[in-house]
């Protein structure tokens, strides 16, 4: 095989790997926690579950006039943390170190300014899909 077979080969290689890595289905927090007014679209129409699921993103049909087929909240470290900003009830003080706000038995996300960022957990009870 020559250097360019070498780079073709590489190239599949790549995409294929990035195939394989989106596909992952979102958590039912990831997706139950999202109010429907706030969902990007991720599909196309007539996208069936399955299809949005392969694609990494959460399917839900049951509310007309928003995206069925939608991204997903963030992942974060453990269930409980899953929940839109504006649902973050402050659990600390501006300043608060993770170890801090960990030791209260809350959660930290420090990715969106101006919203706590140790906030209080829910329960995964209320997650469905």
């Amino acid at each position: 095989m020559g250097p360019r077979g070498a780079q073709l080969l590489a190239v599949l290689l790549v995409l294929g790997l990035c195939a394989l890595a989106g596909g992952e289905k979102p958590s039912a927090c990831q997706c139950s926690r999202l109010s429907p007014q706030n969902r990007k679209n991720c599909g196309f129409p007539g996208i069936t579950s399955e299809q949005c699921f392969d694609k990494g993103c959460c399917f839900d049909s049951s509310v007309a006039g928003v995206p069925w087929c939608f991204e997903p909240l963030p992942k974060q470290e453990l269930e409980q943390c899953v929940m839109e900003v504006s649902a973050r009830k402050d659990c600390g003080y501006p300043g608060i170190s993770p170890e801090e706000c960990t030791s209260r038995n809350c959660c930290f996300s420090n990715l969106i300014f101006e919203v706590p960022w140790c906030f209080f957990p829910k329960s995964v009870e209320d997650c469905h899909y």
